[in-house]
């Protein structure tokens, strides 16, 4: 990973330069620790003290467009890929 480092302008261009310090991939999202979800009491309690409303979910996938789920072929495929790869 590259950590982009203060951008200059030349002629209204811009001069990136990098670095070798490694920079985390999704820096913008926090993650956590399996032990840090459980001393929050579970996933649910989690979720919640994070301001998120689990229960809510089946109405979230129900605003999704149809080609965002996998078809029954696609899944088997993946499925295949799976088990090939153990």
């Amino acid at each position: 990973m590259f950590k982009y480092k203060k951008e200059q302008k030349y002629m209204g261009k811009r001069s990136i330069k990098k670095s070798d310090e490694a920079t985390p991939s999704f820096s913008n999202f926090k993650s956590y620790s399996v032990a840090e979800i459980m001393a929050a009491g579970g996933t649910t309690a989690f979720a919640n003290k994070l301001g998120k409303h689990p229960e809510l979910i089946g109405e979230k996938f129900k605003e999704l467009p149809a080609d965002a789920f996998l078809t029954e072929e696609e899944v088997a495929q993946a499925l295949k890929m799976l088990r090939e790869s153990k």
